[in-house]
């Protein structure tokens, strides 16, 4: 019986401990991992689970409804103010999502499309731009100044004496008694003495350019602003802009006797409107053909009050010492002048010829630039008068060739011009002994 017992309570041990062994086993091989938890649990939902859910979506049903009747009972504020807010909000992120999408340099992108840049074949340089010149009778001291100032540059410079139309020294001949080109910018020197001649503005008179941009004329010659003169040239009319620019000189040959001078040409008929048709002529001088002498004499009238002289070029001492000032024709335009003073006096002050000042600042000088080009060749352009102690000198510096040619440039150019002027004397009282010398640069302090 003893014996009977051990054995049972043997076998029943043995089988308590391979159940429990069992169960760590299985719980061992079917443990979940943690982060798997949540994802499986919501997959498998149990019976009371699911019996849980049903009740608590009919509550959540129930409490919808009785918040629904409880918000229309309290009014319909609320509702318009959620959906308010809630469209605000949609706005806010399409908005966000605009923005996120437009490339910030957008505009830059417009503005630099392919095409738009011009390929000039010209070149900018020469190796001697006075090759051919006749030099006998002109003054030594301006000419080896504007020598000096013109370089390499393929262009000419010229300098008159305003109160007479005497050429002091015309560098690069054969380009100045050349047929000319487009006067650019130059042009509007005439257009705007022929719009105050009729009496379409003063200098202060603000010309609206569209919408609520005016300008007067001041600024207008200063930055040389092309819709301005647009708009005075269509308001002139293709014949009154004619007649005053042939009055001016323009489509006449502006020397006496000069040899080798050629014509340049101001058109009888409008430009086709298509093509810009007067206001295209009165801003950049399309179709119009100008010599450097033709600009010269017109700034010299400017410069001396109305008298548009014969430009005259000695060639001789003898024609030097005998020369008598030729007048064309007498302008009225002396009380025009002050009306355009401002302009030209601004174009080198803060304007586009402000580049002058790099060299030269002792005295006011007034001048108009231009910029244009044609068939791959550009134009630079500065016509300019000073006020200088020993009186006025014209000065007219036209360059032509590719990208480094432009009114700014003569403008430049003309500083120096008037710098090296400055420090060989040129400006101060001459005596006989001193007449036709170049003396030495005197040191700066």
């Amino acid at each position: 019986m003893a014996r009977r017992f051990s054995c049972s309570f043997a076998h029943l041990l043995c089988f308590v401990l391979a159940v429990s062994a069992a169960s760590r086993v299985y719980a061992a091989t079917t443990q979940v991992p943690a982060h798997h938890t949540s994802r499986k649990a919501s997959a498998s939902k149990t019976p009371a689970r699911r019996i849980s859910s049903r009740t608590s979506s009919t509550a959540t049903a129930r409490g919808t409804v009785s918040r629904t009747l409880a918000a229309r009972t309290a009014g319909s504020r609320r509702i318009v103010r959620k959906a308010t807010v809630a469209r605000t909000s949609s706005a806010n992120i399409a908005a966000t999502t605009r923005s996120r999408r437009t490339p910030v340099v957008l505009a830059v992108r417009r503005t630099r499309r392919r095409g738009t840049y011009e390929r000039f074949t010209a070149s900018s340089f020469t190796d001697d731009p006075t090759l051919g010149d006749i030099t006998t009778g002109e003054d030594p001291v301006v000419r080896a100044a504007a020598i000096e100032a013109l370089g390499d540059m393929n262009g000419t410079v010229l300098a008159i004496e305003p109160s007479s139309g005497r050429i002091l020294a015309m560098v690069n001949q054969k380009l100045a008694l050349s047929s000319g080109a487009e006067p650019c910018s130059t042009i509007k020197l005439a257009v705007a003495l022929a719009a105050l001649d009729e009496g379409l503005v003063t200098r202060n008179t603000p010309v609206n350019l569209g919408g609520h941009y005016t300008v007067d004329l001041t600024k207008a010659l200063a930055m040389s602003i092309n819709p301005y003169f647009e708009t005075l040239g269509r308001q002139l009319g293709f014949e009154r802009v004619k007649h005053y620019a042939n009055q001016f000189g323009l489509g006449e040959l502006a020397g006496y006797n000069i040899p080798g001078e050629q014509l340049g040409v101001y058109p009888d008929r409008e430009l086709p409107a298509e093509e810009g048709g007067v206001g295209r002529m009165c801003s950049f001088g399309e179709s119009i053909s100008m010599t450097p002498l033709q600009l010269g004499a017109l700034v010299s009238a400017i410069a001396n009050g109305g008298t548009l002289y014969y430009l005259q070029h000695p060639q001789t001492p003898e024609e030097v010492a005998n020369f008598m000032p030729k007048v064309k024709r007498l302008l009225d335009i002396a009380p025009l002048i002050p009306e355009i003073r401002d302009g030209m006096e601004g174009a080198v002050d803060y304007g586009t010829a402000r580049s002058l000042h790099a060299n030269f600042h002792e005295f006011p000088v007034l001048g108009k630039t231009g910029t244009c080009s044609d068939n791959g060749t550009r134009f630079g352009w500065f016509a300019s008068y000073a006020d200088a102690p020993t009186g006025r000198i014209v000065t007219v510096i036209f360059l032509e060739g590719g990208k480094p040619t432009f009114g700014p440039k003569a403008a430049e150019l003309t500083g120096q011009l008037y710098r090296a002027l400055w420090d060989h004397n040129y400006f101060q009282p001459k005596t006989p002994q001193l007449a036709g010398a170049y003396p030495p640069a005197p040191s700066r302090p």
